[in-house]
Order: C-alpha cells, then structure tokens, then sequence
C-alpha cells in the first residue's frame, strides 16, 4: 500500500456505532456534495516496505470476510444516495493492498457507473491484474499507485502503468523520498509517459537539506508542499464540513487525523455535524490531510484530481 505517515488507530480500533451517543437518524433532505475517504479493517500487504508498519501483514480469512462485509455495505450506501440529491467523490486508502481483492475491484467498477458518483479512486501498489478496469466507467474511476523499489522490478512495474496507458485510465505515480531511491525515481520519471505526474512523498522524519530537496524537485516540481509540515491550527479546512473520513463500522471523523466522532454514516447522524471548521491540531504533515486546508492552493491546483493526485495543468504547461 502507499504508507503515507498516517497517525490514528490502528485497524479494528473504532467504537461501535451501538455505543455512540448521538441521536436517531435525521432528516436527509438537504442535498449535499461530499468527499468520503473509506478506510475499512483490511491491514493486509503483499509487499514489505521497510517504512510501513504493515508490510506483508496476514489478515485472518475471518478478517476478510468482515472487510469485504464492511466495504460491501459502503458501496451500498454510496449507491443509494442517488436520487437523494447527494453527489459523493469516493477515495479508498487501505492500511494494506486492496486492488488483490475481488470486492475492491467490483465496488470500483460498480460505483464508477452510478452518476451521481464524480470520482472513485484508491491508493494502490499496482500489484493486481488491470484487465477489469475495461468494466469500468474510466471517467470517473481514477488510481493512485506508489512505486516501492525494492518490493517490484522497474520493468514490472513500467509494464503495468503501460497497461493503463492502453486502457485509457487516469492515473498518479509516486514515491517515497528515501535517499537510496532518488537515482531509481529518476529512471521512472525518464520512463513513464509524458502525461502521467510523478508525486514525491516526503520520507517520515527526514530532514532534507535544500540540496537534496531539489533533486526531488526535479521530478516532482509540487515536492514543496510535502516537504515541511504544514501549520494548521486554527486555519479553516474542508474536512468536517464537505470532506470526511469514514471506517468500516461506518464511524464518521473529519479527517483520518482528528479522533473526534461526528456520528454514523448509516444512521445519517454524521449530517447535522456537517459546518466549516478549524483545524485543531498544530500542523498537517500527510497530503490527504494538508490537501484540504484553505490556506493552500492546492484544491485549484489539482482541481477534479485531487482524489488521485493529477494537477490540472499537467504535463507542465498543459
């Protein structure tokens, strides 16, 4: 999976909704524009990255069975909303590698043709076959894949993003700037097709001097923003009122950051939550976070590409 440095409860950790003090459903009548990023149970990786905690982790088939039964019933609620007014953007971002599972690439599918859905998109390895994305409504279903050198051979990898180039999909690349991979991501950038924007996550804890910082650059000229932390206290953020993090017990946050409950997904309590809010942590170091602060330009740089990471005027000067 793209480890990103997220913080929070480790899988499985998430109250049930039976316990949450909040009231019976509420009225749904006013039609709302949302962002949901679903991360159920699954913790399971086929890779084994040294900086992600949940590499080649084994879920249980019981754990399986109780992720597919948790996404299942997302899908679900994301295909009734329509005639409700509602339109939802979708981002998956597992704990582990959700692409090698058939519910994953159904519910993307499925999802992908409903209308009242923008986008649907996941953080990916790649690992998986490509050939069901043929069944896919490829304007609306877009990927977030991270290279892992170490974990696929460059070659491997390349021919996948090729198959893509040839279905048409819509796509980022990125990595995780470790030092030792820097001569590897340029090889990548030098290979990949024109169109596709290489992102550079900033690698946990390192400090880069401006140096070695612009030899990210170089390849990802938005390197920048992931750099440094960004502060956020106090500063207005989409999450909490158009934007919100969703688990498999269908718990609703603001964001995977910020622990504080707004309400169930499924009971509709999350609703009368919905208003503009500050952030009330110190700083925001992960793009799925800092992407939706007010403070940044981020939301018109990447305009309909946020969920996948694709700015709009990419290739440079398009």
């Amino acid at each position: 999976m793209t480890f990103l440095g997220m913080p929070g409860a480790a899988p499985g950790a998430v109250a049930s909704p039976a316990t949450l003090p909040f009231p019976a459903p509420v009225d749904e009548s006013h039609a709302r524009d949302l962002t949901l990023l679903y991360r159920g149970p699954l913790a399971s990786c086929d890779y084994d990255c040294p900086y992600c905690p949940f590499a080649k982790r084994r879920d249980t088939p019981a754990q399986l069975r109780a992720d597919r039964a948790a996404l299942e019933r997302f899908a679900g609620w994301a295909t009734d909303r329509a005639g409700t007014g509602d339109t939802l953007s979708l981002l998956f971002t597992p704990w582990g590698e959700g692409l090698v599972r058939s519910w994953y690439r159904r519910a993307l599918v499925e999802l992908s043709r409903l209308p009242h859905i923008r986008r649907v998109a996941i953080q990916t390895n790649l690992s998986c076959r490509t050939g069901w994305l043929a069944e896919a409504d490829l304007n609306t279903l877009a990927l977030w894949v991270t290279y892992h050198p170490g974990q696929v051979t460059r070659d491997r990898f390349l021919a996948k993003c090729r198959e893509l180039d040839a279905l048409g999909v819509r796509y980022s690349v990125g990595v995780v700037g470790q030092p030792e991979h820097l001569a590897e991501a340029r090889h990548l950038r030098a290979e990949l097709a024109e169109a596709v924007y290489l992102w550079v996550n900033a690698a946990e804890g390192l400090d880069y001097t401006d140096t070695e910082a612009a030899g990210w650059a170089e390849l990802d000229p938005h390197f920048g923003y992931s750099r440094h932390a960004h502060p956020s206290a106090g500063r207005p953020c989409r999450t909490g009122e158009s934007v919100l993090s969703v688990d498999g017990e269908g718990t609703v946050r603001r964001c995977h950051f910020v622990r504080d409950v707004l309400g169930n997904l499924y009971d509709g309590s999350y609703r009368a939550r919905l208003q503009p809010r500050a952030c009330p942590l110190p700083v925001c170091d992960c793009h799925i976070g800092y992407v939706h602060l007010e403070s940044l330009p981020l939301y018109e740089l990447f305009g309909a590409g946020v969920l996948e990471r694709v700015p709009v005027a990419w290739p440079q000067g398009g």
